[in-house]
């Protein structure tokens, strides 16, 4: 017979699965890495992702998220440094020209550790992800809890693990058009402009948010 326990989890993973299948800059980082370099670069991406949900989980295990929650300026300092590195990979996705991918028919040189600190990077740097960790994996925590702190670091990984069964996947949908996108290099260079827009729309949106 089910537990209150198994029914927390049960709920908390359906909650969990529905927020990540959620589009947003990380997963618009992953497909394009797979769009444009190939599978293994965008389950890079998703694996540097799921790396940055951990420092998220550490944030919100020594309760920093209360911190940012609480402080306007720290708050406004990271979302600003966050929408930063946004508009940075906007900017290199879209000066991606097509004859440049015409002259390297081959996915781009980037190494796949580098995608992959992109994917930790563009996560730990948004702040509204470390306020959500702490307002939203508390509620999985039952009042009977003896040790509430591991409890929550344990929903913090799952939620990560979740992360990457659910970009995976993408991941690998979306790098098996890389190879036909390669042979045309006018629509691959459409992809990265289009990518570097919605790059810049989202620094632009995480810029404006609220903590709230």
């Amino acid at each position: 017979m089910p537990t209150l326990l198994d029914a927390q989890w049960l709920l908390f993973t359906a909650a969990s699965l529905m927020i990540i299948a959620t589009p947003g800059q990380d997963m618009v980082l992953v497909m394009t890495s797979s769009i444009t370099r190939g599978t293994r670069s965008g389950l890079a991406a998703a694996a540097g992702v799921s790396l940055g949900l951990m420092g998220h989980t550490l944030l919100a295990t020594l309760g920093l998220g209360a911190v940012l929650r609480g402080s306007d300026w720290l708050f406004t300092a990271l979302k600003l440094c966050g929408a930063a590195y946004l508009v940075w990979l906007g900017i290199q996705l879209l000066r991606t020209h097509a004859t440049e991918l015409a002259v390297n028919n081959e996915p781009a040189a980037q190494s796949n550790w580098r995608v992959f600190a992109s994917g930790a990077t563009s996560n730990l740097s948004n702040p509204k992800i470390a306020v959500f960790y702490f307002a939203f994996l508390p509620q999985f925590v039952l009042p009977q809890a003896e040790q509430p702190t591991l409890v929550v670091a344990a929903l913090g990984t799952a939620f990560a693990v979740l992360t990457f069964m659910v970009k995976g996947p993408v991941a690998c949908f979306a790098g098996a058009l890389s190879g036909w996108l390669r042979e045309r290099p006018a629509v691959l260079a459409g992809v990265y402009r289009t990518s570097g827009l919605v790059m810049l729309g989202l620094a632009v949106k995480l810029a404006l948010a609220r903590r709230d």
